[in-house]
């Protein structure tokens, strides 16, 4: 009963607001669980290492449903082989997934033609994560944003302050923070910063590059990348209203941290 009381009074306060503004939530921070998929399976890497997995189930929709289950509003989902491969590679779950849950899907991994975000958006996806055409292909990564306003997240990959794409195998000489500033004018639903060092380690998010995100986005932030404790939510929180939510992977497959309580944390803040 307090889950779907919560869930009614979050809806009721999430309004779309002006051109790169956040979602007014009454102060409330998404906490996103991340679904990654590679192989068909549920899997999480330690610094997007594709050799260095860990599956955790070969039933994704269920993993899916379980999140939804516990409260989650939102689900992220990362196809790793489209990623690397340039083109969907686990097209059949994320289907699955998208029939099973009645929450919002946010995908990515592979996107790099505008039929391909067609696609995911006409089939239900709710938001499409583009990272390597930002870079690579900015004509596409445009027509996205004119085509679908706020429906395209920027995923912004970082390996010591540089851009990563191709599913974090080639690390660019362009600083994230000046991509970030490159595309200040798109209708950009938000940008997702990974800091790929910090990626499946549990040792926290780096919050220094995620503070001058922060401070550059003209856009809501999505945190990504070692958050572990319900502090580090917290700590992401604080950083201010621009951050929409935190992306979290291990930390929830691994126990180490309790969905319904992060959401409860945060609740209260």
């Amino acid at each position: 009963m307090e889950r779907r009381n919560w869930r009614t009074h979050f809806h009721s306060v999430v309004q779309q607001v002006g051109q790169n503004e956040r979602l007014a939530t009454g102060g409330f921070m998404r906490v996103i669980p991340a679904i990654d998929l590679k192989d068909g399976r549920c899997v999480r890497l330690r610094q997007g290492d594709m050799l260095a997995e860990t599956v955790y189930s070969e039933d994704v929709p269920s993993v899916a449903g379980r999140w939804q289950q516990q409260g989650a509003d939102l689900i992220h989902v990362v196809d790793l082989n489209g990623a690397v491969e340039g083109e969907p590679k686990n097209l059949p779950q994320i289907e699955a997934v998208l029939k099973t849950v009645r929450v919002q899907v946010q995908v990515g991994g592979g996107i790099r033609t505008i039929e391909t975000v067609r696609h995911y958006l006409q089939a239900g996806v709710a938001r499409v994560v583009l990272g390597t055409a930002a870079l690579t292909n900015r004509g596409f990564l445009e027509q996205a944003c004119r085509e679908f306003p706020r429906r395209v997240l920027l995923g912004l990959d970082a390996r010591d302050g540089k851009v990563a794409v191709k599913g974090w195998t080639t690390v660019s000489e362009t600083r994230a923070i000046d991509l970030l500033k490159e595309l200040a004018g798109l209708e950009l639903g938000a940008v997702i910063y990974t800091d790929i060092a910090r990626d499946g380690m549990l040792n926290g998010p780096n919050l220094t590059a995620l503070r001058e995100v922060v401070e550059c986005a003209s856009f809501p932030v999505i945190a990504s990348g070692g958050i572990t404790r319900v502090e580090d939510l917290q700590a992401v929180h604080a950083l201010g209203p621009r951050v929409e939510g935190a992306i979290v992977g291990k930390a929830l497959y691994d126990g180490k941290m309790d969905y319904r309580i992060a959401l409860a944390a945060l609740a209260q803040k």
